[in-house]
């Protein structure tokens, strides 16, 4: 029944210019067996999930068979990685399958991660570990849930096939979904190759992509520039409000469109530590909790540098045209997590004092490395009334050191306009339950890899998929590790 592929392909990347891309197929799979299927995603891009369960579904997933329509490539991108330029990196171990179009008419990349060798692996084998795609999974959909811009996962399959990494692990192929794939590095290629043409034809791509608002602007470089360091600041702002770390924040895992990608090393943090860097390959910290902000205005700049060619003739007009969007950053990144803040904490409106408050309880949740999650759950819990077992204070009790904080929170609250339901809702949607958890994601790779049991990946995703509503039945997935669950470092996985 499931033999035609309800997938309508239109694929806008691989009509640029050859030099955007190499075409590659993917390398067929040994032994595809599906692991799971997105089905909420699947109706929203308006794909068959029944039809991606089937034998000729996973066929597609695990790169073994291209659907109709389908143009696979391989993109080329630069980037500076952990400070260091590299002129040449692209899609290593990516093929992009080509382009969808969703059932309310927004366009989305269907790629494959973990499909085989391109001419840009590297030395690599193009594959994936089932860890990597494990995590992958798990923290994106939880991210979409959390409702931070991210690239999605449809589906996942395992390959029948064993790697050699540190050990040998068994292989798998993650089916990525992004409204593009597109990044800051993709840009500074162009850039760098000072192949002007080349940039001028991805700026209007991009634009009328991902910005159709901008058509026809008098300086369409400098308009996109201002687009993408706006909903950077606000995606930022937004990890920092969750308390995620994503671990590589090179300019080739920044996308022009402003969704959140590449989930190697990332983290939710537990105990709150602004210096918190879990990446094994961060030594110096250059990536930690708190420098998140200052390095997507480093990326910015580098951006700001790509589209200097396009800008103005005169150079120095160029300069200061770009300086001057540049600096827009911080206090659009300020705005966008004080608003946060001020959701997180049920206040209405901010006013005089507030930061004061925001950063006096930032300051005892350090001293005290309380629960970043379920110290914001809390405050969310005390202004509700829950039905019994509906609050996280049966598993978690706020420091001592906050009672003072507290009564002046609570008398700022009472001076404020807002509504005792509103508010509720409000700081209910601000302040998850459930995060994806470094123990509980290394738990539930470790039971598949170990002892080839998915039962707890699924279980995880799908209490996540709900992530505001406290259910005491579930609190395993709530609790903040043991000390002998502490993950202190997160692996790439390439």
């Amino acid at each position: 029944m499931h033999h035609q592929l309800p997938l309508r392909f239109d694929n806008s990347y691989a009509r640029l210019p050859g030099r955007f891309y190499s075409r590659v197929a993917p390398e067929p799979a040994a032994g595809p067996v599906l692991i799971r299927v997105n089905e909420a995603l699947a109706r929203q891009l308006g794909i068959d999930a029944d039809w991606l369960s089937s034998a000729s579904g996973i066929e597609v997933i695990a790169g073994n068979r291209l659907p109709p329509g389908a143009d696979p490539i391989a993109t080329a991108y630069a980037g500076h990685q952990f400070g260091s330029w590299n002129p040449r990196l692209g899609d290593g171990r990516a093929i992009l399958l080509g382009e969808l179009t969703a059932a309310d008419g927004a366009r989305f990349d269907l790629q494959l991660k973990g499909s085989g060798r391109t001419p840009y692996s590297r030395g690599g084998d193009g594959r994936a570990p089932l860890g990597a795609v494990l995590r992958e999974y798990v923290v994106s959909e939880a991210m979409a849930a959390l409702g931070i811009p991210t690239t999605r996962t449809l589906a996942a399959a395992s390959t029948g096939e064993w790697l050699w990494r540190d050990a040998e692990v068994p292989g798998a192929i993650l089916v990525r979904v992004a409204q593009s794939h597109i990044r800051i590095g993709t840009l500074q290629y162009f850039s760098a190759l000072r192949d002007i043409e080349g940039l001028r034809l991805l700026v209007e791509h991009v634009i009328a992509r991902h910005y159709p608002d901008l058509a026809g602007a008098a300086n369409p470089a400098l308009a996109l520039l201002q687009r993408v360091i706006a909903r950077q600041a606000q995606l930022v702002a937004r990890w920092q409000l969750t308390g995620f770390i994503h671990g590589v924040m090179n300019t080739d895992n920044m996308l022009l469109s402003g969704e959140t990608i590449d989930y190697g090393p990332c983290a939710f943090m537990d105990g709150f530590d602004p210096d918190a860097v879990y990446s094994s390959i961060d030594q110096a910290g250059r990536y930690a909790y708190r420098n998140q902000p200052a390095i997507a205005h480093w990326n910015l700049v580098c951006l700001a540098g790509a589209l200097l060619p396009l800008m103005e003739p005169d150079p120095d007009a160029a300069v200061a045209a770009a300086q001057q969007a540049v600096d827009a950053f911080a206090p659009q990144y300020e705005q966008a997590y004080r608003a946060g803040m001020a959701r997180k904490l049920g206040i209405g409106r901010l006013r005089d004092g507030d930061d004061e408050l925001i950063q006096d309880l930032l300051a005892v949740m350090a001293d005290t490395r309380a629960d970043f999650t379920l110290t914001f759950r809390s405050l969310a819990d005390s202004v509700a009334a829950r039905p019994p077992g509906g609050d996280v204070g049966g598993i978690y009790a706020l420091p001592q050191a906050l009672a003072p904080w507290l009564q002046r929170w609570r008398a700022r609250l009472q001076g404020d306009a807002l509504a005792a339901g509103a508010r509720q809702a409000m700081m209910d949607a601000a302040n998850p339950a459930y995060i994806p958890r470094n123990h509980l994601v290394e738990e539930v790779i470790a039971a598949a890899v170990q002892g080839g049991d998915l039962q707890p990946f699924h279980a995880l995703v799908d209490r996540l998929a709900e992530p505001c509503a406290f259910d005491a039945a579930q609190a395993r997935y709530a609790l903040p590790p043991r000390p002998e669950q502490v993950v202190r470092q997160t692996f790439c996985g390439t």
